[in-house]
């Protein structure tokens, strides 16, 4: 599990295609690894990665099909920056929110408009993904927890502070750049809930008890 704070920007080092896979060294910048070991999990760009070899800077992992197809990863080119966060222990304070690493699929920047020191990023995401995503609700984007600040049928749009453009590859966001959507956990496991409603009544959750325990 991560939050979504990104603790720092690596740089994709090495890119070798395996066949129906990758294999990727990504350096790690700042990222302090002196407590990171074989098996660890980091999110790379908002994908859950597991470390197979580390170097005093970097750390080798292996992609397979599966994220190649659902994340950016088929775009990538050596030198892309990757925003890079540990894995959350029991003491690391949840500044973000519950992100798994698990990435939904891919979306594009759709609009960039200035709005005084902030930015308006709006992002295109695939028509199935929409129905998870709430005005004011939480969002992963290339592995950073962002809020939704505003919804059209097909579109979200992210205010971005000065802070997050600085700490992020978001400043390196253009119209057209392909990135990576997770949504939120909590909205897939109640969809999840109520589509088995039919397959088992005890128990089962409702839209009235959804909206008597204030979830709508």
């Amino acid at each position: 599990m991560f939050t979504g704070i990104i603790e720092a920007v690596g740089k994709l080092a090495k890119l070798q295609n395996c066949g129906s896979d990758y294999n990727v060294e990504i350096l790690t910048n700042d990222l302090d690894l002196s407590d990171v070991k074989l098996g660890d999990s980091i999110a790379s760009n908002g994908i859950c990665l597991t470390v197979v070899k580390l170097t005093q800077n970097s750390f080798f992992a292996d992609v397979s099909s599966e994220t190649i197809k659902l994340t950016g990863f088929a775009h990538y080119k050596i030198g892309q920056k990757i925003n890079l966060e540990k894995a959350l222990t029991p003491t690391t304070r949840l500044g973000g929110h519950m992100v798994s690493g698990h990435v939904d699929g891919i979306g594009t920047i759709d609009r960039v408009i200035n709005n005084g020191r902030s930015t308006d990023y709006w992002v295109k995401a695939p028509k199935e993904l929409m129905r998870y995503i709430a005005h004011k609700g939480s969002i992963t984007i290339d592995g950073i927890s962002l809020t939704v600040n505003g919804l059209e049928q097909n579109s979200l749009r992210l205010t971005i502070v000065p802070h997050t453009a600085q700490q992020t590859t978001i400043s390196d966001f253009r119209v057209g750049s392909v990135v990576n959507v997770e949504v939120d956990q909590i909205a897939r496991y109640l969809e999840r809930l109520i589509a088995v409603k039919g397959d088992d009544q005890r128990g089962s959750v409702t839209m009235d008890l959804l909206a008597r325990s204030g979830f709508c």
